[in-house]
């Protein structure tokens, strides 16, 4: 039997694996320019005009 030490680094490694993957496929399941990660504070549109 393992000592109780090894069993919970065994599962809080495996937790912390978990969370991390699942926070991996929600970041990458958004469309683009959702993502909050590295993203500038604000972006403003640019007003496009035409000279004729």
């Amino acid at each position: 039997m393992k000592s109780p030490v090894v069993v919970v680094a065994i599962t809080l490694t495996a937790a912390i694996l978990v969370a991390a993957s699942l926070l991996i496929v929600v970041g990458t399941r958004k469309g683009p320019g959702t993502s909050t990660l590295n993203a500038p504070a604000q972006q403003q549109r640019v007003k496009h005009t035409h000279l004729v």
